[in-house]
């Protein structure tokens, strides 16, 4: 299985987690207004049971539930049309409270319009429950503006109590969201190690293409050495050993870079800024290539600017600026047929830009965000005509991140491509 589809496997699994986490999150919300109505309905029966048990309502006929209000948030008002004497009062609502499962603590008042006071208060605290206070027994009750005598019941954990009886909704919940997130963890980790090994499996892969057509030219350049007729032709004996020595170089050169790369891996690559004349950049940047470029008879055309408004010069790292030129022109040449190169400078108040254009291959767009990913080559199915490791972007975008530039990529399949690298002035 390749990384993309274990991306989109992911990608569909975070989707699904994400549903059930909403599912479940709206059920829970469900059950805590369940809750809220069965507290609210509890109580009302509970008060309707102090109704029948102390005949507080003088009047026949009366639907008692007609009778109670909830005039704030956690509070109860019904209306007495006798007070009953407060012991009975307390007794006969703490029994119906503990027989409809009220089971937290309440301040109870009576309220007298005749007196236009409470004539008594108290505090009921629940049997075993954490929240008893006493707190509340000096706390006086809000007087609520009724033409009638009536009685306040206030239940200042009612929040935390629902939330206790929904202790089993909550831990399944938390329960639940552990395992998702034990599961995302562990979806993101394996899929973090499937794309290393992609990476690993396909830097294997380029590595050995890399070096296995040199090793073979130089095994055939040494038998024909070795035969003892080689000695009496001279010019062929020259030839292959030249073979060997550029072969050689040629390996070397990659296992320099390899161990290059593989030296500097801190995040911050460190540099050394000094005057940078850009010209005599270009122009060594462009030596170290010339073998390539009249192996593959490629145009060069140099566009570079006077930079006077900088003195003329750049503060770069000269050798690591050098190198990224030099890594941009082997790919301008690597990838193109008939390669014709178009180097460019310029600057503009506060940058310095170096550009390298050719008619290449070009890039798909959908390719263009991962080209500077160490070990990233562009997809050619099996097909490796053009050798490389991935490193030599990665490089560049390292060279011109520690320099706090940027770089703009241009490109078009079948047209070519252009690099633009940005160094600030300042």
């Amino acid at each position: 299985m390749r990384s993309s589809t274990l991306k989109w496997i992911v990608l569909s699994a975070t989707l699904l987690a994400a549903i059930v986490v909403t599912v479940q999150l709206y059920w829970l919300k469900k059950v805590y207004s369940f809750e809220q109505r069965q507290f609210n309905v509890n109580v009302v029966k509970s008060i309707r049971g102090v109704f029948e048990d102390l005949e507080m309502n003088d009047q026949a006929g009366v639907i008692v539930k007609d009778l109670i209000d909830a005039p704030a948030d956690n509070y109860f008002s019904f209306k007495a049309d006798t007070i009953p004497p407060k012991d009975s009062l307390l007794f006969y609502i703490q029994d119906e409270f503990a027989d409809f499962g009220v089971l937290t603590d309440c301040k109870l008042g009576a309220y007298s319009v005749s007196d236009n006071k409470y004539i008594y208060q108290d505090y009921l605290p629940a049997p075993a429950s954490r929240y008893a206070t006493n707190k509340l027994s000096a706390q006086d009750l809000p007087v609520y503006n009724k033409p009638f005598d009536y009685i306040v019941l206030y239940f200042p954990h009612r929040q935390e109590y629902v939330l206790e009886q929904m202790d089993f909704w909550i831990v399944s919940t938390v329960v639940l969201f552990l395992a998702l997130i034990g599961l995302a963890a562990s979806l993101f980790y394996f899929y973090r190690q499937k794309f290393l090994a992609e990476i690993q499996k396909d830097f294997v892969n380029n590595f050995t293409h890399e070096f296995k057509t040199p090793l073979a030219v130089m095994k055939i350049a040494a038998d024909v050495l070795s035969q003892g007729t080689i000695l009496q032709q001279p010019d062929r004996q020259e030839r292959y050993a030249t073979i060997i020595r550029n072969q050689t170089e040629h390996l070397q050169s990659q296992v320099e870079r390899l161990l290059r790369t593989a030296s500097i891996e801190t995040k911050d690559l460190p540099i050394n800024k000094e005057e940078v004349d850009p010209t005599q950049l270009i122009e060594q940047a462009l030596g170290k290539v010339q073998p390539l470029i009249e192996q593959k008879k490629a145009k060069v055309e140099l566009k570079i600017e006077d930079l006077n408004g900088t003195g003329g010069r750049v503060h770069a790292d000269k050798a690591h600026l050098e190198l990224a030129v030099v890594n941009l022109l082997e790919n301008a040449l690597k990838y193109s047929a008939e390669p014709h190169i178009v180097v460019e400078t310029g600057h503009s108040e506060d940058e310095f830009f170096i550009s390298v254009k050719d008619n290449g291959v070009g890039i798909e767009k959908q390719y263009l965000k991962n080209i500077f990913k160490k070990f990233y080559r562009v997809p050619t199915g099996d097909i490796h005509d053009v050798k490389g490791f991935g490193l030599g972007l990665n490089f560049v975008k390292r060279i011109i991140d520690a320099h706090k530039g940027k770089i703009k990529v241009n490109s078009l399949p079948g047209i070519g491509t252009e690099f633009r690298l940005f160094i600030p002035l300042n």
